[in-house]
């Protein structure tokens, strides 16, 4: 069990190091003022931020997910490990249950995480050298965040967090599932290892496809009042607004680079997991056909 959740905690790494320049992205293209937008689209918004803030632009804010990785693998997988168990059998539907109470447990340390991410990665927008930093790190800009709002304010953005991760880790582990049950994941075949990547792959791709409107909003709540200015008054102002102004098309804002991230970023961790695994056992085969303690970074996914 150590042994998974160290393995976890290695591929979640790997998976954020892919996967970070496309959530910055996302970020980016999600919260751009519609009157003057600065990027066209996913790739334009790549070559803009490389251009101006070059290539570590695209890794504002990774110092949040990276500190919230382990306890986010441990709550995940311990929470649905558990939740499986107590439901008696390994049904599609359990899994979908487990997932979703794994994925509203995490909401803790994934709403927090998230905000300052968000507020790292729209930190110095369009300059090559930042002139004024407002926070130094993932965890001073938090400190100063609840030191100005308080605990609510580190928790901006919780409810649509909430409705984001529930169902979507619900839609993760289910799609897992039914993908190795048909592929026929054996432990002695010998495209077990592409197939589980596959699995996890396209499991990140339909989790983000389930709630992905939803993460629209609470990226633009937690980016709300960045620069001192407060436009929404809770989710539904948010959406009523974001539709009014922008049309529906809004709510699919950042979807493209969310997608290109979704599976390589589980690729990357599921291969870290496997290889760490076999390495560590020191063994010809994988002993089980399993998912390791992978996180999709939501979110994860």
């Amino acid at each position: 069990m150590a042994l998974d959740f160290l393995a976890g905690c290695v591929g979640g790494a790997a998976g954020v190091l892919v996967g970070h320049p496309f959530d910055t992205v996302k970020v980016r293209l999600q919260v751009q003022n519609v009157e003057k937008p600065l990027y066209r689209g996913t790739f334009h918004c790549f070559q803009t931020i490389i251009k101006q803030e070059s290539a570590f632009g695209l890794y504002k804010g990774i110092g949040s997910p990276m500190m919230g990785l382990t306890f986010i693998n441990a709550l995940v997988f311990g929470v649905q490990g558990n939740t499986l168990r107590a439901l008696g059998k390994d049904t599609p539907l359990n899994q979908f249950l487990a997932g979703s109470a794994a994925g509203a447990i995490q909401c803790i340390i994934c709403c927090p995480m998230e905000l300052a991410k968000t507020r790292m990665q729209l930190q110095g927008t369009g300059e090559y050298k930042l002139k004024m930093k407002n926070y130094k790190n993932s965890l001073d800009c938090l400190i100063k965040i609840y030191r100005k709002e308080g605990l609510r304010g580190i928790n901006r953005g919780m409810v649509s967090t909430f409705i984001r991760e529930t169902p979507s880790f619900g839609f993760y582990f289910l799609t897992y599932d039914c993908m190795t049950r048909y592929l026929g994941c054996e432990a002695e075949d010998s495209y077990v290892i592409p197939k589980l990547l596959f699995s996890g792959g396209m499991s990140g791709i339909v989790s983000w496809l389930s709630t992905y409107p939803v993460d629209v909003i609470k990226s633009r709540l937690q980016a709300d009042g960045v620069g001192g200015v407060t436009q929404y008054n809770g989710i539904l102002d948010c959406v009523r607004k974001s539709y009014h102004e922008e049309g529906w098309r809004v709510f699919t804002r950042g979807l493209t680079s969310t997608l290109l991230r979704a599976f390589p970023v589980n690729a990357a961790t599921f291969a870290t997991v496997t290889v760490f695994l076999m390495y560590m056992r020191s063994e010809d085969n994988l002993r089980e056909c399993e998912p390791g303690p992978v996180i999709q970074q939501p979110s994860s996914l």
